[in-house]
């Protein structure tokens, strides 16, 4: 199935939107995963529904030409950091009706093999990320690609053309400095 998947991406890169339309099916399930798991992390009566998150990634895809898709884990990748772009400016959107509102809560845990059970919140992550990505780009993108997109160390290493060793390591370094942000925001 992912070199057919392959085969539509890339396809779809190239401009055939018809593409695009024999890809979704192919996706879909993975993607719904993708958001349930997402949402899980969302505080229990969030009302943005995987199908719902699933739809928005789709549609902010749709506009999307010429790119240049080298694989399945590159797609899923990307899928991820749109749903988690969707999450912060919905979170932000709630926050700005609600004036004050209270924060959407994830744990630290969810970052894979990270034991603590410190409350954090999205915009937090989002915020830390951010830093991150100035700080250490190629750590944030392992970052997405592990914790949002889901993707093993191998698939990870894939993507961004590196050794399963230095995304190992990577990982690890970019793990402990997130710990470390958030757990400093928490303390402001």
């Amino acid at each position: 199935m992912s070199i057919g998947v392959t085969r539509l991406l890339k396809d779809w890169g190239q401009g055939d939107k018809e593409a695009l339309n024999q890809l979704l099916p192919l996706v879909y399930n993975e993607l719904r995963y993708l958001a349930i798991n997402r949402l899980k992390q969302e505080r229990p009566n969030h009302s943005l529904q995987p199908t719902a998150l699933v739809n928005e990634v789709y549609l902010r895809l749709v506009d999307w030409k010429e790119v240049d898709w080298k694989n399945r884990a590159q797609f899923f990748a990307v899928a991820a950091q749109l749903m988690r772009n969707i999450l912060v400016d919905y979170v932000r959107n709630q926050l700005a009706a609600k004036r004050g509102g209270e924060r959407t809560k994830l744990y630290i845990s969810d970052l894979p093999e990270i034991i603590a059970q410190q409350p954090l919140d999205l915009l937090a992550l989002n915020e830390a990320l951010i830093s991150l990505s100035v700080i250490d780009p190629q750590q944030h993108k392992i970052v997405e690609l592990r914790y949002f997109a889901g993707l093993t160390i191998e698939e990870t290493a894939l993507v961004l053309e590196l050794s399963p060793t230095t995304v190992k390591r990577e990982w690890n370094i970019a793990r402990a400095w997130l710990l470390r942000e958030l757990t400093n925001q928490e303390a402001l």
